[in-house]
């Protein structure tokens, strides 16, 4: 892991535990053990190291959230892009909490964010079309755009509103597996006789994940 590589990373560990608008890039910095001008050299400031980790953030969703095609085992896609998503919610959740002051700050992230959100939103239409198009849910063409709305918006506000009722506003990865079984849910409802066993299997899965995930104490 080069330099660059080792700022990002601390400031996602940081930004995580403490919230992104307590940590300075002095405290980064600090962490690392280096001086504020030595991480200037890789970054300009921190909105430019928030900027790498939405492209971070960016490519893990264009990676794992591919189209379901005809000969797929969309069961197998569906898992993935669960599993995936857990990835994504735990290591990203900063970017959940505090997403309309970093936006705010940044005119040029804000418009990227815009962008990238639109063709998201066509990709996980895309993905549930292919759920259906395997027989593993049943849903009207013109519903798939409203159950892709409601999927972004409960992985977009599911830590928030976990942090929210907590008096610590910790979170923990079995929190991250009760959102996983929240998203699943959505799917259920739209189960066919033929995936309903295996939409089951799933829920069993993430329910014995979260009960075997850490806590917050």
């Amino acid at each position: 892991m080069n330099t660059k590589e080792k700022i990002i990373h601390t400031s996602i560990s940081l930004f995580n535990e403490h919230g992104e608008r307590a940590i300075s890039t002095n405290h980064i910095a600090s962490h690392l053990g280096m001086s504020p001008g030595n991480l200037y050299y890789h970054f300009k400031n921190k909105e430019d190291i928030i900027r790498h980790i939405f492209a971070l953030y960016s490519e893990h969703l264009n990676t794992h959230f591919k189209p379901i095609h005809a000969n797929d085992d969309a069961f197998d896609h569906l898992t993935a892009y669960l599993d995936s998503l857990f990835e994504l919610m735990w290591r990203y959740h900063f970017f959940y909490d505090n997403l309309g002051d970093i936006l705010s700050r940044d005119e040029s992230l804000k418009q990227a964010y815009i962008g990238f959100q639109s063709a998201l939103l066509e990709q996980v239409r895309q993905v549930i079309l292919g759920l259906r198009d395997s027989d593993m849910i049943f849903i009207e063409e013109q519903d798939a755009l409203e159950l892709a709305h409601t999927l972004k918006l409960t992985v977009s506000f599911w830590t928030p509103y976990i942090k929210a009722r907590r008096p610590s506003g910790a979170l923990a990865e079995q929190d991250i597996y009760h959102g996983i079984l929240k998203v699943l849910t959505l799917f259920r409802a739209y189960s066919t006789d033929k995936s309903i066993d295996k939409m089951n299997q799933l829920r069993e899965k993430y329910t014995e994940l979260a009960q075997h995930a850490p806590s917050v104490a």
